[in-house]
């Protein structure tokens, strides 16, 4: 294999970062937008919800995608891109047509699968693994808990049970390994609203180390990965993106990046606690709440988030009849009622609640609604979030749609203008989203 100070990439380099294992090292200096380097998914799977909406291939958005002739699950750009994606696809297909509504296994098991696939398929090191090989992945054995391991088995089964005809299993030992190594590395893509399309493996993106003060940002264009410099980098400087969300204080952050990632965050941000006081603002009363209060107040927060992860997680939402949605909403507002007594409306627990209230308006067309939870949530989230933001592009994004539904024009141009200002940075110019952002403006 090759040495770590050989293994390089353009302007970038493989190298062992004191602290944290591998990294990736700029040799030049990029501007701010620049894109540092792509990478195509090694593997990638459309979220079941897309179907028919996105191309299985190379999830493209379109009308009028022709299906899969057998099984009549899967929708494709052209031929094309249907034989491209059968090596693939052949996977599932019979056994979609074998199971019918019963067949539901996980993205991860459905993404897991394709990576055994390609490994038999391509042995050899490909395009995605200039840098890094899967093989390479770190998988955290040792740290895993029960509960982890115990769901890896469960996602074992299910590999078995809905994968029996196409694939060759290497033996359980391997199979935890390999799961536990897509858990560790695998990306979520989405688009320019931050909702979900997908899971895939990129191999040369998961080379990067995690900062929450990261100096590149991760896009999607379909199932290409790019990376792009959000502040200036220097010859020497290694790289660093997120692995999450950076809203919330430093203490958040840090548990989700112990829980999911096994390790610390160590960055300027998290040393300082800079933006936690502003990030946990409590109301200015004559009374002002007790440490005690805030503290009690806090863990209920976090208790609520969970539950809605939860729920996310086992995407018990998108299956949701309207009545229970409505229930969901109300949940929102008691929430955001008894949290509006200790924290001012830009604490982060209350822009939590806020985007969740938003995403049931949006969901059940109440357009009303999810302008006014969006306007109370904008401003707070540009002070929260770093600049050049997915977070904030995408709020700024749905806020100008929803003015334009709601014929405000002046407002929807705003504030569309604004989401077009930092995408450019993020996904680059000639981004197919821009693009269409910037039709939508033509059509009004």
């Amino acid at each position: 294999m090759r040495s770590e100070a050989a293994a390089q990439l353009g302007g970038l380099e493989r190298f062992a970062s004191a602290g944290k294992g591998r990294g990736l090292r700029a040799r030049r200096r990029f501007a701010v937008g620049e894109l540092l380097f792509s990478c195509p998914a090694y593997a990638a799977v459309l979220t079941v919800s897309e179907r028919g909406s996105h191309c299985d291939r190379c999830f493209a958005r379109k009308e009028g995608l022709s299906k899969c002739g057998r099984c009549k699950q899967a929708f494709y750009c052209n031929v094309e891109c249907q034989k491209e994606d059968w090596p693939m696809h052949k996977l599932e297909c019979a056994s979609m047509c074998t199971f019918g509504q019963n067949w539901h296994p996980s993205e991860t098991v459905r993404l897991t699968a394709r990576i055994l696939a390609k490994q038999k398929i391509h042995p050899e090191r490909t395009q995605s693994e200039k840098l890094l090989a899967v093989k390479e992945f770190e998988s955290h054995l040792d740290k895993l808990d029960n509960e982890k391991r115990e769901l890896i088995q469960n996602d074992i089964a299910a590999l078995h049970h809905f994968y029996s005809k196409h694939l060759d299993y290497p033996d359980n030992a391997a199979l935890v390994v390999l799961f536990a190594q897509v858990n560790c590395n695998g990306f979520t893509i989405e688009d320019e609203e931050l909702s979900h399309l997908g899971s895939a493996i990129f191999p040369d993106v998961a080379l990067m180390n995690h900062s929450c003060c990261p100096n590149v940002i991760v896009t999607y264009k379909g199932t290409l990965a790019e990376v792009r410099a959000v502040r200036e980098i220097e010859p020497g400087e290694e790289i660093f993106s997120s692995y999450i969300d950076l809203l919330y204080p430093t203490e958040d952050r840090n548990d989700r990046l112990r829980d999911s990632y096994f390790f610390s965050c160590d960055c300027r941000e998290c040393t300082t606690k800079e933006k936690d006081k502003e990030k946990l603002k409590v109301c200015k009363l004559n009374d002002p709440p007790s440490a005690e209060t805030v503290k009690n107040m806090i863990k209920y927060a976090r208790n609520v988030i969970e539950e809605f992860r939860r729920a996310k997680h086992y995407k018990y939402i998108l299956c949701l009849t309207l009545t229970p949605l409505v229930e969901l909403l109300e949940i929102c507002e008691l929430s955001l009622d008894k949290m509006g007594a200790v924290f001012e409306d830009s604490n982060v627990y209350m822009l939590h609640m806020m985007y969740q209230a938003m995403g049931v308006c949006l969901y059940v067309q109440d357009w009303e609604g999810a302008l006014c939870y969006g306007q109370k949530i904008i401003r707070p989230y540009s002070k929260h979030y770093p600049s050049y933001s997915l977070n904030v592009a995408s709020m700024w994004l749905k806020l100008g749609r929803l003015y334009m539904a709601l014929n405000n024009r002046t407002a929807g141009v705003k504030a569309l203008t604004r989401a077009i200002a930092i995408m450019e940075v993020a996904h680059g110019k000639d981004h197919p989203y821009i693009s269409e952002i910037k039709k939508e403006l033509e059509d009004h």
